[in-house]
């Protein structure tokens, strides 16, 4: 079993509400038994959708009771009618439940532009809550509910002493820093309070969705929230729920970059010896938003100076006399120079599927896992048709 109602205390729906053209689910909830500690993060981008403006003011008192979700319209660049649609389908979500607006956060994915049929969402939401429930199923549902152009849905769940983490999630294209293009739901039936459960998600944001690059876009409607109803009657300490939820994220990261639009492969960059974490994390990500490397991890070219290249923009301090890179298993470039190496050899290990590649930059503790992918000729024919 995995997804959102595997934590005690949560119920969750999805159904088609007719805001997608060709009739697929498109409307989903997950909610709690009565306002519970959460904790959101959201896009840094300016043009931030008007569902995700009202989300951040709603999750602002660290309590949530419910979370609605859409698919098919991102109500993004929509204007005051755009704020407008959010609060009104929120409205009919509290005035259900007996709950306060304030405690119910919207989160919209799909193309920009287009305003939201509230009156589908509105008609739609009654049949959402009416069929919902705390089964596996109706957490499958709500996943479905909130998928683009997704070929699967996307769950996990982790186990805790005594807790559960289970989370749902979205995504397939405009991925790299900040979330991009995807909405995550979370719930965990531990006892949290919310300032704990804020710190715990941004940590776990930072090496999960934060760091993944599929293609160096940045969307308006980013959104990851998490809901800890409780129920379990377990508080475990902040370290030890910060790494069961950082795992659950990790897991919908990866299912995230395994389901990227017109990817053949993910590829791992690991990098290590710089200053910090933080460094290591920027120059991965700096690798992995080369359009030149991504483009040779297509052609399985093991082509280590496009790597130098990239790494040389990043804003990790480093010493280029001291790089070493590895294809897999294969050293290919050690104090900052090539070494040789069988090129059909490593080749032939890069055309077989996901590999990893390593980078050292110094003798440093910093750390960083990075998930990309190829870039393929399908991705530019689907973005392209998409235009």
């Amino acid at each position: 079993m995995s997804g959102v109602t595997v934590p005690l205390g949560f119920s969750a729906g999805g159904i088609a509400a007719g805001i997608k053209g060709n009739g697929g689910p498109d409307l989903a909830i997950v909610m709690a038994e009565a306002p519970v500690p959460a904790a959101a993060v959201f896009t840094r981008s300016r043009t931030a959708a008007p569902p995700v403006i009202l989300a951040r003011r709603r999750v602002a008192d660290g309590r949530l009771r419910a979370v609605l979700l859409n698919s098919g319209c991102a109500n993004a660049a929509t204007g005051t009618a755009g704020m407008e649609a959010a609060l009104a389908t929120t409205r009919t979500v509290a005035q259900a439940l007996g709950c306060s607006p304030e405690d119910v956060m919207p989160c919209s994915t799909g193309p920009i532009g287009p305003q939201l049929p509230v009156e589908r969402v509105r008609d739609g939401i009654v049949r959402l809550l009416a069929t919902s429930g705390s089964s596996n199923r109706h957490a499958g549902l709500a996943a479905e509910a909130i998928m683009t152009t997704d070929t699967a849905s996307k769950q996990t769940v982790r186990q805790g002493v005594g807790y559960l983490v289970g989370g749902m999630a979205k995504g397939a294209g405009m991925l790299r820093p900040d979330m991009a293009t995807m909405l995550a739901v979370l719930t965990t039936d531990a006892e949290i309070d919310p300032a704990t459960l804020g710190t715990a998600l941004r940590e776990a944001v930072d090496v999960s969705f934060n760091s993944v690059n599929i293609d160096g876009c940045t969307s308006t409607n980013d959104t990851v929230v998490v809901l800890a109803s409780g129920a379990s009657g377990r508080r475990p300490s902040s370290k030890a729920f910060g790494e069961v939820l950082a795992d659950a994220c990790k897991d919908l990261a990866l299912k995230i970059a395994q389901d990227a639009e017109g990817a053949s492969r993910v590829v791992t960059i690991r990098v290590s010896g710089a200053v910090d974490d933080a460094e290591a994390r920027n120059a991965g990500m700096t690798i992995a938003d080369s359009a030149l490397v991504r483009a040779s991890f297509y052609g399985g070219d093991p082509n280590w100076g496009r790597i130098v290249a990239a790494l040389g923009v990043s804003d990790a301090a480093f010493d280029p006399e001291r790089v070493e890179i590895l294809f897999g298993e294969y050293l290919v470039a050690s104090a900052g120079t090539g070494v040789p190496f069988d090129d059909a050899v490593v080749a032939g290990s890069l055309t077989g599927g996901d590999f990893t590649v390593s980078v050292r930059i110094g003798d440093g503790p910093g750390r960083a896992e990075v998930l990309t992918t190829d870039l393929t000729p399908e991705y530019v024919r689907f973005n392209g048709e998409r235009s």
